[in-house]
């Protein structure tokens, strides 16, 4: 969320979004389709065994290792560096579909969408599941649009590891920094994959400093390129001196050489490769202490003589410890460097073991899930996707929500694929599953065997003894949700008819359940469904499934800002209520001062007056703050929130037998007056922006324009605060 406001003059002038002119490419692109030939939409990912020609595995045969051999991976990155692409070539290659699916064509397995397939983007994560040279690969493909934010905080919530694509050409980008933050947040260990070597543009040596600069994080360089942009050819394995070619005549780039480099042929090669390699030992020397040891007292006087599997033993514990990120280059779409991709997550991220919570311990080998993603479908109803952390999961197992303290029937289980899914007899620790009968369970809740099983955990862990027992300890052992972003978009949504509300009402409903960061909420004083958001994009793709999914021709009112107020005077006011209601009378009267706040706070600062009694207080706090907090709801100038306001009560005369709604009706109502008669200003979003100019060096500092800007705002500002 912003966490700066800047002042906006507020004026009767329309305000008109930005667009991108893209029709031409459109066009352009659409007549290039027309002379391809058709492909049908659906694509069969998964054969059944024993299908004659057929070399695609079934989903039926995805292996069911030791803990120690699962990974849970996400692919994420800034939007169009390459993540669909890379998802599409890893499930080609480890031998789950038939052809390489491509994102302009629409016809990838992770963007099944309408939606996803026609704009050629990611809206929503999709999971598959996949085995690669004895291991389970859970992964799952995340959007790199910023509206979309909140699918990539929920899936790494989950997950133990992921892959961050860069484009090569652009190394570090403006959604990069945001999903690297939330991989922090979550303590998740990565890997660096620059993609696109084969791009007019590509670096690696610039992508790789931008990755030290901008995220300030160490690179692990794994591997070299050979060549770059148009003379890209494939790659060099620093660790194993060994340099990886890919055949030239290969359209699906699953033939390819590993050969030792040698000092007759790659002279120059071999010479960097030692010095990389050398270079990678010193590094890692310095993070891990046992690899220094070994360093140390064995191999001082020739690093050569390090065993690539204790140099690749080291580099795991130091990715799991997040004290450095090994980076790896290749194009996916031209289909070199994937496998070692591959190879790396393996070798490098952490099982579910490595991971575990200590929490888990607690439960002893029970049951203990976290739900992070709902869908709803025609036939099967509620789609609940879980990450199991303990215990295990069968089908017609009853569950116990600790969120929503309910009781619920799991009838089916299955293992995900995209949109396609199988059904599985169970699942153990450590897995993703797609569940189907959890009616109620919601994004961000804690699943157990039953709700005996959470307090004898919470027993376990010492957090029984307290006053109000059972339910306390029940909600003690909660597994960490997902924190929702607050929207930034709003606009009206109106269905075709009065008759067609309750259906627009039941989509919405299940749009939220799917969508934790889409709000609904109604206008109070027009009646009106109001959408709030994270975007522009997003609210279009919401309007764009009601039709699609729902058959509803909805009207969108404008896009509104998430504008908020605030004053810049002290004001004074007094109110006084006087009501008969049955043989009752109720008389509250009350003078408070509203004044701006000395620090930003989004929440109306309240103190009291000495004089205000400490008994009259001890009644009827509760509700002053409910009043004083209620009136801030909708400022007197765009009914927007108020922040950045400190109230104090200086007088309060409550009449013997006075309810304490009235008493909130009062102060809220005296609230509302002092707000309008104080000098009042809008608050618009301020964020971050920074200008990278490529082969300049000269910089736009956003800072002094932002002050010369705001100082210009607030002369028209006091030049338009008559009008309101």
């Amino acid at each position: 969320m912003f966490t700066k406001w800047r002042i906006f003059a507020v004026n009767h002038q329309r305000t008109f979004s930005v667009h991108l002119n893209t029709m031409c490419y459109c066009k352009i692109k659409a007549n290039l389709k027309r002379l391809k030939t058709q492909l049908p939409l659906t694509r069969n990912y998964s054969s059944a065994p024993g299908i004659a020609g057929s070399d695609v595995k079934s989903l039926h045969s995805v292996i069911n290792p030791p803990v120690a051999k699962i990974r849970n991976i996400g692919i994420m990155a800034h939007i169009d560096a390459g993540k669909t692409t890379t998802t599409e070539r890893i499930l080609y290659y480890s031998g789950y579909t038939r052809s390489l699916g491509d994102v302009d064509d629409g016809d990838t397995v992770t963007d099944f969408m309408a939606q996803e397939r026609e704009r050629g983007i990611t809206i929503q994560s999709a999971a598959v599941t996949l085995d690669w040279k004895g291991y389970r690969v859970n992964l799952i493909d995340t959007p790199g649009h910023v509206d979309f934010t909140l699918e990539v905080e929920r899936c790494l919530r989950v997950l133990d590891g992921a892959v961050a694509v860069f484009d090569a050409s652009a190394g570090v980008e403006a959604q990069t920094l945001t999903v690297w933050r939330q991989a922090d947040k979550h303590k998740i260990p990565r890997i660096c994959f620059l993609n696109k070597m084969d791009k007019t543009g590509a670096s690696f040596n610039y992508a790789v400093e931008s990755i030290r600069e901008k995220l300030k994080a160490k690179p692990l360089i794994l591997q070299l390129p050979i060549g770059e942009a148009r003379t890209f050819q494939g790659v060099v394995d620093v660790v194993n001196k060994e340099k990886l070619l890919w055949n030239s005549n290969s359209d699906d780039g699953k033939d390819f050489e590993r050969m030792p480099l040698s000092e007759a042929s790659d002279r120059e090669l071999l010479k960097e490769t030692i010095e990389a390699r050398n270079s990678l030992i010193e590094q890692v020397a310095d993070l891990d202490d046992e690899f220094a040891d070994l360093v140390l007292g064995e191999f001082s006087e020739n690093f050569d003589l390090v065993p690539a599997e204790k140099l690749q033993a080291a580099v795991h514990r130091v990715t799991l410890a997040q004290a450095a990120v090994p980076v790896l280059c290749g194009s996916a779409l031209k289909n070199k460097g994937v496998q070692p991709l591959l190879d790396a997550v393996t070798t490098y991220l952490p099982s579910p073991e490595e991971r575990e919570d200590r929490f888990l311990q607690w439960y002893e080998g029970d049951l203990c899930a976290l739900a992070f993603k709902v869908l709803h479908d025609k036939q099967r109803g509620p789609l609940v996707f879980l990450r199991i952390y303990s215990g295990t999961l069968t089908p017609q197992l009853a569950v116990h929500n600790i969120n929503r303290n309910c009781t619920e029937r799991m009838s089916r289980l299955l293992l995900p694929f995209a949109d396609q899914h199988v059904e599985i007899p169970s699942l153990t620790a450590g897995n993703i599953a797609l569940t189907v009968g959890l009616k109620q369970t919601a994004t961000g809740d804690t699943i157990v065997s039953s709700k005996s099983s959470a307090l004898a955990a919470a027993r376990r862990a010492g957090r029984g003894e307290r006053e109000h027992g059972k339910k306390r300890e029940a909600e003690s052992l909660l597994l960490a949700g997902v924190e929702v972003p607050e929207p930034v978009f709003f606009c009206t949504i109106e269905p075709p008819s009065v008759a067609k509300q309750p259906d627009l009402d039941h989509a919405l409903e299940r749009l939220q359940r799917e969508d934790p960061s889409l709000k609904v909420k109604l206008d109070p004083d027009s009646g009106q469904t109001v959408l709030c958001g994270m975007g522009e994009l997003h609210i279009e793709i919401i309007h764009d499934r009601i039709k699609r999914e729902y058959g509803l021709e909805t009207y969108l009112g404008p896009l509104q800002v998430a504008y908020r107020e605030t004053i810049l005077n002290s004001v004074r006011a007094t109110d006084t209520l006087d009501r008969v209601l049955g043989d009752k009378r109720h008389l509250v009267s009350a003078e408070l001062e509203v004044r701006p706040a000395e620090e930003p706070c989004a929440v109306a600062k309240i103190e009291y007056a000495d004089c205000v009694g400490e008994d009259l207080l001890q009644a009827s706090r509760e509700a002053i703050e409910s009043a004083v907090h209620s009136a801030c709801l909708q400022g007197p100038l765009l009914g927007s929130p108020v922040q950045d306001v400190a109230m104090t009560l200086h007088s309060l005369m409550i009449h013997p037998g006075t309810s304490t709604t009235m008493v909130t009706a009062c102060i809220s109502r005296c609230m509302q007056k002092a707000l309008k008669k104080a000098d009042k200003q809008v608050l618009e979003p301020l964020m971050s922006l920074e200008v990278t100019v490529r082969g300049s060096t000269s910089a736009l500092s956003w800072q002094t324009w932002h002050k010369e800007e705001g100082t210009f705002r607030k002369s028209r500002l006091a030049k338009t605060t008559e009008l309101f």
